[in-house]
Protein backbone atom coordinates (compact mmCIF):
# COMPACT_ATOMS: atom_id res chain seq x y z
CA UNK A 1 0.00 0.00 0.00
CA UNK A 2 2.66 2.52 -0.97
CA UNK A 3 1.88 6.40 -0.98
CA UNK A 4 3.44 9.68 0.44
CA UNK A 5 3.74 8.35 3.90
CA UNK A 6 5.05 5.10 3.47
CA UNK A 7 7.85 6.85 1.34
CA UNK A 8 8.23 9.17 3.63
CA UNK A 9 8.68 6.48 6.50
CA UNK A 10 9.91 3.79 4.53
CA UNK A 11 7.29 1.75 5.81
CA UNK A 12 5.17 -1.14 4.26
CA UNK A 13 1.78 0.09 5.66
CA UNK A 14 0.65 3.51 6.23
CA UNK A 15 -0.48 2.56 10.31
CA UNK A 16 1.31 4.13 12.98
CA UNK A 17 1.29 3.66 16.18
CA UNK A 18 0.20 6.35 18.53
CA UNK A 19 2.19 7.42 21.53
CA UNK A 20 1.22 5.84 24.87
CA UNK A 21 2.82 8.19 27.31
CA UNK A 22 4.28 6.09 30.18
CA UNK A 23 2.73 2.68 29.48
CA UNK A 24 4.43 2.84 26.18
CA UNK A 25 5.87 -1.01 25.32
CA UNK A 26 8.58 -1.27 23.60
CA UNK A 27 8.15 -5.37 22.63
CA UNK A 28 4.38 -3.74 20.97
CA UNK A 29 6.49 -0.86 19.43
CA UNK A 30 8.59 -3.22 17.99
CA UNK A 31 6.19 -5.46 16.66
CA UNK A 32 4.15 -2.94 15.16
CA UNK A 33 7.24 -2.10 13.14
CA UNK A 34 7.92 -5.20 12.57
CA UNK A 35 4.83 -6.14 10.76
CA UNK A 36 5.50 -2.93 8.08
CA UNK A 37 4.16 0.09 10.13
CA UNK A 38 5.66 2.49 12.54
CA UNK A 39 5.89 1.18 16.22
CA UNK A 40 6.00 4.03 18.32
CA UNK A 41 7.67 4.76 22.06
CA UNK A 42 5.92 7.77 24.10
CA UNK A 43 7.90 9.25 26.57
CA UNK A 44 5.24 10.47 28.52
CA UNK A 45 6.34 11.64 31.62
CA UNK A 46 8.91 8.89 32.25
CA UNK A 47 12.20 9.28 33.44
CA UNK A 48 15.01 10.20 30.80
CA UNK A 49 16.93 6.35 31.83
CA UNK A 50 13.66 4.70 31.93
CA UNK A 51 12.87 5.92 28.56
CA UNK A 52 17.16 4.95 26.82
CA UNK A 53 16.07 1.66 28.30
CA UNK A 54 12.20 1.41 26.21
CA UNK A 55 14.01 2.51 23.16
CA UNK A 56 17.12 0.44 23.05
CA UNK A 57 14.52 -2.87 23.72
CA UNK A 58 12.47 -1.41 20.70
CA UNK A 59 15.08 -0.67 17.79
CA UNK A 60 17.04 -3.61 19.22
CA UNK A 61 14.01 -6.05 18.17
CA UNK A 62 13.45 -4.42 14.94
CA UNK A 63 15.02 -3.44 12.40
CA UNK A 64 12.47 -1.46 10.68
CA UNK A 65 11.90 2.53 10.89
CA UNK A 66 10.59 3.01 14.50
CA UNK A 67 9.62 6.41 16.24
CA UNK A 68 9.55 8.18 19.73
CA UNK A 69 6.53 10.49 20.85
CA UNK A 70 7.84 13.67 22.43
CA UNK A 71 5.10 15.56 24.48
CA UNK A 72 6.33 19.10 24.11
CA UNK A 73 5.04 20.68 27.18
CA UNK A 74 4.36 17.59 29.25
CA UNK A 75 7.57 16.04 30.06
CA UNK A 76 10.27 17.69 32.93
CA UNK A 77 13.20 16.90 30.67
CA UNK A 78 12.15 17.47 26.76
CA UNK A 79 16.24 19.06 25.81
CA UNK A 80 17.80 15.80 27.13
CA UNK A 81 15.15 13.29 25.12
CA UNK A 82 15.84 15.10 22.21
CA UNK A 83 19.63 14.65 22.61
CA UNK A 84 19.06 11.09 23.51
CA UNK A 85 16.67 10.13 20.71
CA UNK A 86 19.32 12.10 18.28
CA UNK A 87 22.19 9.92 20.04
CA UNK A 88 20.09 6.88 19.49
CA UNK A 89 19.68 7.08 16.13
CA UNK A 90 15.77 6.98 15.98
CA UNK A 91 14.80 7.53 12.26
CA UNK A 92 11.50 9.34 13.44
CA UNK A 93 9.70 11.76 16.19
CA UNK A 94 6.37 12.82 16.86
CA UNK A 95 5.88 15.89 18.88
CA UNK A 96 2.61 16.80 20.46
CA UNK A 97 1.25 18.81 22.98
CA UNK A 98 3.46 21.87 22.97
CA UNK A 99 4.80 24.39 20.21
CA UNK A 100 7.70 22.26 18.27
CA UNK A 101 8.93 25.04 16.89
CA UNK A 102 12.20 25.04 19.07
CA UNK A 103 12.95 21.35 18.65
CA UNK A 104 11.60 20.54 15.22
CA UNK A 105 15.02 22.22 14.14
CA UNK A 106 17.68 20.63 15.82
CA UNK A 107 15.42 17.25 14.70
CA UNK A 108 15.66 18.18 11.05
CA UNK A 109 19.87 19.03 10.87
CA UNK A 110 19.98 15.35 12.00
CA UNK A 111 18.19 14.31 8.89
CA UNK A 112 15.29 12.93 11.35
CA UNK A 113 11.88 12.55 10.38
CA UNK A 114 9.43 14.89 12.07
CA UNK A 115 5.30 14.28 12.30
CA UNK A 116 3.45 16.88 14.10
CA UNK A 117 0.48 15.54 16.50
CA UNK A 118 -2.17 18.67 15.42
CA UNK A 119 -6.22 19.19 16.22
CA UNK A 120 -6.57 22.57 14.81
CA UNK A 121 -5.69 23.55 11.39
CA UNK A 122 -4.10 26.78 12.66
CA UNK A 123 -1.81 23.98 14.51
CA UNK A 124 -1.49 22.05 11.44
CA UNK A 125 -0.18 24.92 9.38
CA UNK A 126 2.39 26.30 11.92
CA UNK A 127 4.03 22.63 12.27
CA UNK A 128 4.42 22.60 8.58
CA UNK A 129 5.42 25.97 7.87
CA UNK A 130 7.73 24.96 11.00
CA UNK A 131 9.16 22.32 8.73
CA UNK A 132 7.32 19.35 9.65
CA UNK A 133 7.82 16.67 7.69
CA UNK A 134 3.88 15.16 7.92
CA UNK A 135 0.63 16.12 10.38
CA UNK A 136 -1.29 14.03 12.05
CA UNK A 137 -5.04 14.97 12.91
CA UNK A 138 -6.23 13.79 15.95
CA UNK A 139 -10.15 14.19 16.28
CA UNK A 140 -11.36 14.07 19.93
CA UNK A 141 -12.86 10.62 19.49
CA UNK A 142 -9.51 9.85 20.39
CA UNK A 143 -8.12 8.23 23.94
CA UNK A 144 -6.46 10.22 26.10
CA UNK A 145 -5.66 13.63 26.55
CA UNK A 146 -7.65 16.08 23.91
CA UNK A 147 -7.82 19.22 22.83
CA UNK A 148 -10.20 21.70 23.79
CA UNK A 149 -11.33 22.25 20.07
CA UNK A 150 -13.41 18.88 20.13
CA UNK A 151 -13.05 19.00 15.90
CA UNK A 152 -14.00 15.51 15.38
CA UNK A 153 -11.83 13.43 12.60
CA UNK A 154 -14.30 13.43 10.10
CA UNK A 155 -14.09 17.24 9.65
CA UNK A 156 -10.50 18.18 10.96
CA UNK A 157 -9.03 15.83 8.53
CA UNK A 158 -10.48 17.70 4.87
CA UNK A 159 -9.89 21.06 6.34
CA UNK A 160 -6.17 19.99 7.06
CA UNK A 161 -5.55 18.76 3.88
CA UNK A 162 -6.51 22.11 2.20
CA UNK A 163 -4.48 23.66 3.78
CA UNK A 164 -1.16 22.03 4.05
CA UNK A 165 1.54 20.53 1.28
CA UNK A 166 2.40 17.80 3.68
CA UNK A 167 1.23 14.33 3.86
CA UNK A 168 -1.97 13.77 6.77
CA UNK A 169 -1.99 10.88 8.80
CA UNK A 170 -5.57 11.01 10.53
CA UNK A 171 -6.18 9.67 14.16
CA UNK A 172 -9.04 9.32 16.21
CA UNK A 173 -11.70 6.67 15.66
CA UNK A 174 -10.36 4.47 13.68
CA UNK A 175 -10.08 0.80 14.17
CA UNK A 176 -10.29 -1.41 11.14
CA UNK A 177 -10.13 -1.39 7.52
CA UNK A 178 -13.75 0.56 6.60
CA UNK A 179 -11.78 3.57 8.93
CA UNK A 180 -9.00 3.76 7.30
CA UNK A 181 -10.76 3.75 3.68
CA UNK A 182 -12.65 6.95 4.95
CA UNK A 183 -9.82 8.66 5.96
CA UNK A 184 -8.48 8.27 2.80
CA UNK A 185 -10.94 9.30 1.53
CA UNK A 186 -11.05 12.57 3.18
CA UNK A 187 -7.50 12.88 1.90
CA UNK A 188 -5.54 11.39 4.73
CA UNK A 189 -2.60 9.23 3.67
CA UNK A 190 -2.36 7.16 6.60
CA UNK A 191 -3.84 6.35 9.72
CA UNK A 192 -2.58 6.45 13.85
CA UNK A 193 -4.16 4.07 16.00
CA UNK A 194 -3.73 3.43 19.70
CA UNK A 195 -6.68 1.76 21.14
CA UNK A 196 -7.08 -0.79 18.52
CA UNK A 197 -3.49 -1.67 19.42
CA UNK A 198 -4.12 -2.41 23.17
CA UNK A 199 -6.12 -5.77 21.81
CA UNK A 200 -3.37 -7.12 20.23
CA UNK A 201 -1.25 -10.52 21.10
CA UNK A 202 1.64 -8.31 21.66
CA UNK A 203 0.71 -6.00 23.87
CA UNK A 204 1.68 -6.65 27.53
CA UNK A 205 -1.03 -4.68 29.00
CA UNK A 206 -3.03 -6.40 31.96
CA UNK A 207 -5.83 -8.04 30.74
CA UNK A 208 -8.63 -6.14 32.46
CA UNK A 209 -7.49 -3.35 30.25
CA UNK A 210 -7.83 -5.69 26.86
CA UNK A 211 -11.07 -7.24 28.21
CA UNK A 212 -12.52 -3.96 28.78
CA UNK A 213 -11.49 -2.68 25.54
CA UNK A 214 -13.11 -5.83 24.37
CA UNK A 215 -16.38 -5.55 26.05
CA UNK A 216 -16.69 -2.37 25.65
CA UNK A 217 -19.79 -0.42 23.38
CA UNK A 218 -20.19 3.25 21.76
CA UNK A 219 -21.00 4.62 25.23
CA UNK A 220 -18.30 2.95 27.43
CA UNK A 221 -16.23 6.22 27.24
CA UNK A 222 -16.37 9.55 28.47
CA UNK A 223 -14.88 12.82 28.56
CA UNK A 224 -13.49 14.14 31.81
CA UNK A 225 -11.80 17.71 32.56
CA UNK A 226 -13.89 20.17 30.49
CA UNK A 227 -13.95 22.52 33.97
CA UNK A 228 -10.49 22.54 34.41
CA UNK A 229 -9.83 22.98 30.77
CA UNK A 230 -7.85 19.87 30.69
CA UNK A 231 -10.02 16.71 28.37
CA UNK A 232 -9.32 13.52 28.58
CA UNK A 233 -10.99 10.40 27.03
CA UNK A 234 -11.31 7.29 29.47
CA UNK A 235 -13.22 3.93 29.87
CA UNK A 236 -15.73 4.73 32.40
CA UNK A 237 -15.78 3.09 35.57
CA UNK A 238 -15.12 3.56 39.23
CA UNK A 239 -12.03 5.39 39.08
CA UNK A 240 -13.46 7.43 36.17
CA UNK A 241 -16.47 7.81 38.27
CA UNK A 242 -14.35 9.32 41.32
CA UNK A 243 -12.44 11.80 38.65
CA UNK A 244 -16.10 13.28 37.48
CA UNK A 245 -16.46 13.88 41.06
CA UNK A 246 -13.71 16.44 41.43
CA UNK A 247 -13.06 17.87 38.14
CA UNK A 248 -15.16 20.88 39.22
CA UNK A 249 -12.66 21.09 42.25
CA UNK A 250 -9.41 22.68 42.89
CA UNK A 251 -6.87 21.79 39.30
CA UNK A 252 -3.97 20.72 41.23
CA UNK A 253 -6.14 17.80 42.65
CA UNK A 254 -7.45 17.05 39.24
CA UNK A 255 -4.05 17.16 37.50
CA UNK A 256 -2.57 14.75 40.56
CA UNK A 257 -5.25 12.20 39.94
CA UNK A 258 -5.07 11.59 36.28
CA UNK A 259 -1.16 12.04 36.39
CA UNK A 260 1.09 9.10 34.99
CA UNK A 261 1.05 7.31 37.97
CA UNK A 262 -2.44 6.42 37.88
CA UNK A 263 -2.91 5.91 34.37
CA UNK A 264 -0.17 3.18 35.05
CA UNK A 265 -2.32 1.68 37.85
CA UNK A 266 -5.25 1.15 35.65
CA UNK A 267 -3.53 -0.32 32.57
CA UNK A 268 -0.77 -2.15 33.57
CA UNK A 269 -1.51 -2.94 37.06
CA UNK A 270 -5.32 -3.55 36.25
CA UNK A 271 -6.63 -1.57 39.51
CA UNK A 272 -9.81 0.46 37.57
CA UNK A 273 -10.74 1.40 41.15
CA UNK A 274 -7.53 3.31 41.85
CA UNK A 275 -6.64 4.22 38.12
CA UNK A 276 -7.89 4.80 34.85
CA UNK A 277 -7.48 3.76 31.51
CA UNK A 278 -7.56 5.81 27.85
CA UNK A 279 -9.73 4.69 25.46
CA UNK A 280 -11.00 5.88 22.25
CA UNK A 281 -14.51 6.22 20.71
CA UNK A 282 -13.56 3.53 18.50
CA UNK A 283 -13.24 0.60 21.22
CA UNK A 284 -16.98 -0.56 20.82
CA UNK A 285 -16.11 -1.81 17.39
CA UNK A 286 -13.04 -4.15 18.68
CA UNK A 287 -14.31 -7.12 19.89
CA UNK A 288 -11.17 -9.84 19.04
CA UNK A 289 -7.41 -9.64 19.70
CA UNK A 290 -5.25 -10.67 16.92
CA UNK A 291 -1.64 -10.64 16.59
CA UNK A 292 -0.87 -7.15 15.28
CA UNK A 293 0.58 -8.64 11.98
CA UNK A 294 -2.88 -10.43 11.09
CA UNK A 295 -4.61 -7.10 11.89
CA UNK A 296 -2.82 -4.94 9.60
CA UNK A 297 -3.06 -7.01 6.92
CA UNK A 298 -6.98 -7.41 7.75
CA UNK A 299 -6.99 -3.32 7.59
CA UNK A 300 -4.90 -2.78 4.65
CA UNK A 301 -7.34 -5.67 2.78
CA UNK A 302 -10.52 -4.76 4.01
CA UNK A 303 -9.10 -0.91 3.28
CA UNK A 304 -8.82 -1.63 -0.44
CA UNK A 305 -11.93 -3.72 -0.26
CA UNK A 306 -13.88 -0.95 1.06
CA UNK A 307 -12.57 1.45 -1.35
CA UNK A 308 -13.08 -0.40 -4.73
CA UNK A 309 -16.72 -1.00 -3.54
CA UNK A 310 -17.31 2.67 -3.21
CA UNK A 311 -16.08 3.40 -6.85
CA UNK A 312 -18.07 0.12 -7.85
CA UNK A 313 -21.30 2.44 -6.41
CA UNK A 314 -20.71 5.37 -8.60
Amino acid sequence: MENLVTNLLGIHFPIIQGGMGNISDPNLAAAISNAGGLGTIGVGTTSVEECDRKISTMMENTDRPCCVNIPVSVHPEVSRIVEMVIRKEVPVVSLSAGNPAKILPRLKEKDIKVICVSSTVKQAKKAADAGADAIVCEGYEAAGINSLNESTTMTLIPQVVNSVSVPVIAAGGIADGRGMAAAISLGASGVQMGTRFVATKEAMFHRNYKESILKATDESTIIIGRPANKIRRILKGNYADKLSEIEDGPIEMFMEKTGEEYHEIGAVEGDTDNGFVNSGQIAGLINDCPSVAELMETMVTEAKETLKGSIGIL
